[in-house]
């Protein structure tokens, strides 16, 4: 299963089929608690709820891309257990096409086809990218994909109200982003970051139009109509959001106390959530954090960097075999490793490098309008490619 190719939705149903039957059985706090524990949750994704034999490495958008299907799955599953997984996913399709009734919504890009699969498929991705948010605000971009979320909720409060739920989500995502910003705000030692984020977050149109501050952000009446799941998604995002260096300050641990008094959850919760995070971030190779802010080229830059890197590594046997075809191109990156080339050559290099991504279907990526600037990405990652011969005398 590829998750960034067409159809991965209906290898996961053919695939998992008994891993899909079990979700019946599996309890909402179960579910919660796995989804917890993949990143999903948190906005760091880096595995999947299924037990899977994907031999392909999978980055954190497409782990979290699976895990909110596999949520979104559950809460349909779990609402009517009598209707297939068929049904579920025009029932998902038909829930955010009611979040988007925008003109200017971010499915309008989508082309919609008969097959409700597909359907679905793309709106997946879309709800990945960062600038198409389902309320298109500018305090949703300085998270991780924390807030998707949000989206599972929202389904869930769409199937059991059977009323618009774009209000409901709408709400939560302000509370919830004013519960994390109010924790980054009581911190003792704040760094020049944290104080920069909390400046962006109270510039925003969102946050100067709520007619709400981050003084009053946990109190109780904010919180109504939340059920325990949407209680306790804010409870362990606010935990996140002062978690440092795998502790706490003692004064960060009395505010998320006051917090969870604030939300109605059971005094241990606040424990729960911090061993949870702990354990999340002492087993994850990256370092976990809720918020992530950047410039647009530096966003674009490591965006396409882990792109292109992805499509070598699981096209590198064609990869490797059309570059050994190629004896002009091989020469010359080999070459490459050790002088600058020269302008024609590097015409050249482009070229034949643009005719290989011809045969490879993966790679069609480099022969879209603007493909051309990712090039010098490609040939970074090619001399791990290349004979030894060529690499014998390279430093790393």
């Amino acid at each position: 299963m590829n998750p960034s190719a067409q159809d991965w939705i209906k290898k996961f149903l053919s695939t998992y089929k008994q891993e899909v039957i079990a979700l019946q059985s599996t309890s909402k706090d179960a579910f919660y608690n796995q989804l917890k524990a993949t990143g999903f949750l948190y906005g760091n994704a880096n595995s999947l709820i299924i037990k899977h034999d994907i031999d392909l490495v999978l980055s954190h958008a497409e782990c979290t891309k699976v895990n909110l299907f596999h949520a979104l799955l559950h809460v349909g599953i779990n609402n009517n257990p009598l209707q297939t997984p068929q049904e579920i996913i025009s029932t998902i399709v038909l829930y955010y096409k009611a979040l988007d009734k925008a003109k200017t919504g971010f499915l309008q890009a989508i082309t919609f086809s008969n097959s409700e699969t597909s359907n679905l498929e793309n709106i997946l991705s879309k709800r990945l990218q960062e600038i198409n948010t389902v309320h298109k605000t500018n305090a949703v971009s300085l998270f991780t994909y924390a807030l998707l979320y949000i989206d599972v909720l929202g389904f869930e409060h769409w199937l059991s109200e059977q009323i618009d739920s774009k209000g409901f989500i709408k709400n939560l995502e302000l509370q919830t982003m004013l519960c994390c910003f109010k924790s980054l705000n009581t911190k003792q030692e704040k760094t020049e970051y944290d104080s920069m984020l909390i400046s962006l977050f109270e510039a925003t149109p969102e946050y100067k139009n709520s007619q709400q501050s981050l003084e009053t952000a946990n109190s109780i009446e904010n919180f109504s109509g939340f059920s325990i799941q949407a209680r306790t998604y804010i409870l362990d995002l606010s935990t996140l959001a002062v978690w440092e260096n795998i502790t706490l300050d003692p004064e960060d641990h009395t505010y998320l106390k006051i917090l969870a008094s604030s939300l109605q959850l059971d005094k241990n919760t606040v424990q729960k959530s911090i061993e949870n995070i702990k354990a999340f971030t002492l087993n994850s190779t990256q370092k976990v954090s809720l918020f992530e802010y950047a410039t647009p080229i530096k966003q674009f830059y490591t965006q396409s960097t882990g792109t292109v890197k992805r499509l070598i590594v699981r096209n590198k046997d064609r990869l490797q075999k059309e570059l050994q075809e190629s004896g002009e191109l091989l020469k010359l990156l080999g070459v490459s490793t050790y002088r600058e080339l020269s302008k024609e050559e590097k015409n050249k290099v482009k070229e034949q490098l643009l005719d290989i991504c011809k045969t490879i279907p993966s790679l069609t990526i480099f022969l879209l309008p603007g493909g051309a600037i990712l090039l010098p990405l490609l040939v970074k990652f090619i001399p791990k490619l290349l004979p030894s011969a060529f690499d014998e005398n390279r430093v790393d």
